[in-house]
């Protein structure tokens, strides 16, 4: 650059992929572009993953930072979720913190906080477990590694034998977690992988022959530590003499190497080779480390993206060929994300660079301009801040009305319940469904998706199998107590749920043969579903025999005249209400209010606040719209009757089976607050024509 400038150009075309300052940007080839016009392979990924594993407690430390002199670090657990299913989610620790409280679960019990020690990057337990940033455990490791080595040497043989005819030698691409787990007799990848390709070689014709030593090469440096002992490295030069050979098969003699009279067809590396090392004919690339690497999704993902060559060096263009198979230890949608964000980081630094301003600085004109040019979803939301967010303002006038005031007058009133429990029927109901129920023991499982990115430029998944099980994970580790662990499951879900210990033992007890079997093969998977079951049959005889009494309590009519703050977004003008803007969460509502507007029979109506809600066992119900209306006659006209003051639901269908469980169970619990209780005229309606 310093040599052309002393020349004094009047111009200088610059062509790069990775601009620190694009000055005049006349071009750019997308990620997405790329993909769209065929310019580099299709992308599948196959996700091993270990599936309903939570017997053991799960950890993944993911990073650990230093604020104002306060440490925390990012763990990666399986929680139990409010609704009762366990899921894994990261959470920030503090030493102080119970990682017990943090999850819901008492299997982590054991795991009190001992050190978060970021200088060196490691958290330790109180019973002297400790984890590096990027490690984890609970998961069957040893085996979700093996069946990624069986799914890519099959693969590799597969795709092989259809593509030899087209003159084309496929390579496959591992990437290891540990130097040592390869390079050392033992290393369990290096065992498992010549054990396998010896299992399945057998099968395909023409590698029956092979020798697992002879396919195979590695791309590491060796070094001698102070000790006397040989540490190996990821190859950054290819200088160290016990490499070169590797090296310049891969990085100089790439024809031999491409050759079908080279046996080398599978090479491992720790981490990003050499810059510069992508070769056309990788198919396969398998992702042997934790789903916290060193490497950028972006980065394993581009070493194997360029389109393939055959025998004579020419550039196959057929896309039914050159499509890059990523064997991940992840799911799909976590690859998808994380490999969706990483461009997406890219082109947000650039943009700032460009800009001159952080993201959330920019105008709502430049956001416009920048998604135009860049795709829509390339910015983050914008903060609160910089949201629109007006008032609805009440209306006094309105309130004032006598009409208003008799509304109100009917509605006010708050309410309690009686329910009753018939315990007998309710452990009938249980086992019942309990014995018609599946149940998945814990298992290792694959699931293969191919990568489309669509006119937004955002990846998405196509799933081309569904999971499949290749490894049973039953009865290898020591079991809970699966009392303790329903009980817990109760506790810790919303609404929490209470049933005596004697009667969780009973449905134990009295399920059939394959639920206890189910049981203990699988029982963080039983005690789930048995929860789930016993909620659902509990609260189905909570509202269904559900009472309700009015009482000496009732909404002040003074509460509406708070401002309701909301998002313009969602928020419309409304003629005849009592605010002047209605907030409306759905098109059903926005519908609903235009229609309302139309109508000469409606005098008045109130979208009920928030804060007015009717006590349900599933919780706070907030009901929709209380409106006033004139009776008329076929004509339009009114008829000298009473108004009628109704309340009313708006749903998008009138079918409740179609409804969330607990949509339906607040609805029914509606019915009885306000018809039984109170006296008032309430129904579910999809549009304001279903007002009578």
């Amino acid at each position: 650059i310093e040599a052309l400038s002393l020349l004094k150009p009047l111009m200088a075309l610059r062509y790069s992929a990775t601009h620190r300052n694009p000055y005049n940007l006349v071009h750019r080839l997308t990620p997405f572009e790329a993909y769209h016009q065929g310019l580099v392979k299709k992308i599948e990924v196959a996700s091993v993953v270990s599936e309903d594993d939570t017997i053991r407690p799960f950890m993944r430390l993911e990073d650990i930072e230093t604020k104002k002199n306060i440490i925390k670090a990012k763990l990666a657990v399986h929680k139990l979720m409010a609704n009762g299913t366990i899921k894994e989610k990261t959470v920030t620790i503090k030493p102080t913190d119970s990682l017990q409280e943090k999850t819901n679960r008492q299997e982590y019990a054991e795991y009190g906080i001992d050190e978060i020690n970021p200088g060196s990057g490691f958290i330790r337990f109180t019973n002297n477990i400790e984890l590096n940033i990027g490690e984890e455990i609970g998961t069957d490791k040893d085996t979700i590694f093996e069946e990624q080595i069986r799914y890519t040497i099959e693969e590799h043989f597969r795709k092989q034998a259809r593509l030899k005819k087209s003159g084309i030698k496929i390579l496959s691409l591992f990437f290891i977690d540990r130097v040592d787990n390869y390079v050392q007799e033992d290393g369990i990848i290096r065992k498992s992988f010549n054990r396998i390709f010896d299992e399945l070689k057998v099968k395909y014709q023409g590698w029956k022959n092979k020798r697992a030593e002879e396919v195979q090469a590695s791309y590491f440096a060796s070094r001698r530590s102070r000790a006397g002992d040989t540490i190996f490295e990821d190859s950054k030069t290819g200088e160290a003499e016990k490499d070169r050979k590797v090296y310049n098969l891969i990085m100089k003699d790439k024809e031999r190497l491409l050759s079908f009279e080279e046996p080398v067809a599978f090479i491992f590396s720790h981490s990003a080779l050499r810059e510069g090392w992508d070769n056309p004919n990788v198919f396969q690339i398998c992702t042997l480390n934790q789903s916290v690497s060193e490497i950028k999704k972006r980065q394993e993902v581009g070493r194997g993206v360029r389109l393939s060559l055959d025998q004579t060096g020419e550039r196959i263009q057929d896309e039914k060929i050159n499509i890059l198979t990523v064997v991940a230890n992840e799911s799909y949608e976590t690859f998808v994300s994380e490999l969706q964000s990483e461009i997406a980081s890219d082109y947000q630094k650039e943009i700032e660079a460009r800009y001159g301003k952080p993201l959330d600085k920019l105008s709502p004109a430049e956001r416009r301009r920048i998604e135009a040019e860049y795709g829509e979803g390339i910015l983050p939301p914008p903060p609160a801040s910089a949201r629109r967010r007006i008032t609805s303002k009440l209306r006094k006038r309105y309130i004032l009305k006598p009409e208003f005031k008799a509304l109100w007058e009917k509605i006010k009133h708050k309410t309690r319940y009686a329910v009753h429990i018939d315990t007998k029927k309710l452990i009938k109901d249980v086992i019942e469904k309990l014995n018609k129920a599946q149940y998945q023991p814990p298992r290792v499982a694959i699931t293969k998706v191919l990568l489309s990115a669509d006119d937004k430029e955002a990846f998405s998944a196509l799933q081309l199998s569904s999971a499949k099980t290749v490894a049973d994970l039953t009865g290898r580790f020591p079991l809970p107590n699966l009392i303790d662990t329903m009980a817990n499951l109760m506790e810790h879900t919303t609404p929490p749920v209470h049933l005596t210990r004697q009667t969780l033992l009973v449905i134990v007890h009295k399920v059939n043969p394959t639920c206890q079997k189910a049981a203990l093969s699988s029982p963080n998977n039983f005690a789930t579903t048995a929860v789930s079951t016993i909620k659902e049959k509990l609260i189905d005889q909570l509202v269904t025999g559900i009472q309700y009494e009015k009482i000496y309590a009732w909404y002040q009519m003074e509460m509406l005249e708070a401002e309701i703050p909301g998002w313009k977004d969602y928020l419309v003008p409304a003629k005849n209400s009592v605010y002047d803007h209605v907030e409306c969460d759905s098109e059903t509502e926005r519908k609903f209010v235009k229609d309302l507007v139309k109508r000469q029979d409606v005098k008045l109506y109130l979208k009920l606040p928030f804060w007015f809600t009717v006590d349900t066992p599933v919780g706070k119900y907030n009901p929709d719209w209380a409106i006033v209306m004139e009776d008329r006659d076929v004509h339009g006209q009114p008829i000298n009757k009473p108004l009628l003051y109704l309340v009313r639901e708006t749903k998008s269908t009138h079918d409740r089976n179609k409804l969330h469980p607990d949509e339906r169970r607040k609805i029914e619990c509606g019915e009885k607050h306000f018809g039984d209780a109170l006296g008032v005229d309430y129904k579910v309606v999809v549009t304001a024509n279903e007002l009578p």
